[in-house]
């Protein structure tokens, strides 16, 4: 299902039926022509001290999930690592001392496990955030523009939305939709507002699968709707983030293929954060945190292997 997936995404693009809305000019950034990180401009040195001062306990959570060979990920993408110890065959080691070293070759896709998507990953046919059009910034060497070394580190408000506990289940059903209905019932019922700057991260129990189901680990997932995404982008959030390896409802709501990737990304500059460990910050019912992430500034990279890490 997941290989369908990709080839009906792909010729969804070329033929453009992407579920667009002609009502608005979404290639023209508000925070102008040469803006490159859209919904980053959102974070402010004062909205990262009030963040700051959500630390009460002091207790950190590594939101990103260890990654191997056997991680599952969205196809063909894969991932190995190969440890070597460069130049040593038949060495005591370097110098008096008898130095030895390892080293590591990373061999894969960025895109594998917990993972940032930049700007320059999702567009509309062909035409990417604050319109600018693929082949006049993408190369195989990399991104012209929108590359994931531009976007500033996130320092902000995180919010985590309990789904699975709204649902009263471990692992919420593949192809549940969050609209604004789920949305603000969770928000209510925990207590918490979503503001613009934050970080806005759903619980689903998905990531749990890993090891245990792989196959209906990658061929579904529960996650945001279309219109949960449009409300979310209203509110003036910096990123959406999940436990699940898309973030959005699959199967789709609508034919539409990744619909909601459009709205976060090319549309409206708004980050997206995939496989995310939502479960410790879920059992503590930790619903407002820090949250900070420096990613790797992988130039002209379209994704990034991140490990996020929340504070409160």
């Amino acid at each position: 299902m997941r290989v369908a997936l990709v080839l009906s995404f792909s010729v969804a693009l070329l033929c453009g039926t992407a579920g667009t809305s002609s009502a608005q000019d979404w290639t023209k950034s508000k925070w102008g022509p040469n803006d490159e990180i859209g919904a980053a401009n959102y974070m402010t040195p004062e909205l990262v001290v009030k963040a700051a001062g959500l630390i009460k306990t002091g207790k950190t959570y590594a939101l990103g999930i260890p990654v191997g060979s056997a991680t599952p990920a969205y196809p063909p993408r894969a991932f190995k690592i190969t440890v070597v110890q460069p130049g040593q065959a038949g060495s005591p080691g370097l110098g008096p001392t008898k130095t030895t070293y390892n080293d590591d070759i990373i061999e894969g896709w960025v895109g594998v496990g917990s993972q940032l998507d930049g700007l320059g990953h999702i567009g509309v046919e062909h035409v990417y955030y604050n319109g600018n059009k693929l082949l006049e910034f993408a190369d195989p060497t990399g991104l012209k523009k929108l590359g994931v070394e531009k976007i500033p580190p996130m320092v902000a408000r995180g919010v985590l939305l309990d789904m699975a506990a709204h649902y009263g289940t471990d692992v919420i059903k593949e192809g549940t939709a969050f609209n604004v209905k789920e949305i603000e019932e969770v928000a209510k019922k925990q207590g918490v507002e979503i503001r613009q700057g934050d970080v806005v991260i759903f619980h689903t129990g998905w990531l749990s699968l890993i090891g245990k189901d792989d196959k209906r680990f990658g061929a579904g997932e529960p996650g945001l709707g279309v219109e949960g995404a449009k409300y979310l982008v209203s509110k003036g959030v910096v990123a959406v983030g999940a436990d699940t390896w898309g973030l959005e409802a699959v199967p789709f709501e609508t034919k539409n293929v990744f619909e909601v990737h459009q709205i976060l990304l090319p549309m409206s500059g708004t980050y997206i954060l995939e496989n995310l460990d939502t479960a410790e910050l879920a059992k503590d019912k930790a619903y407002e945190f820090m949250f900070v992430l420096g990613h790797p500034r992988f130039k002209g990279a379209v994704q990034s292997m991140i490990n996020p890490v929340a504070i409160r």
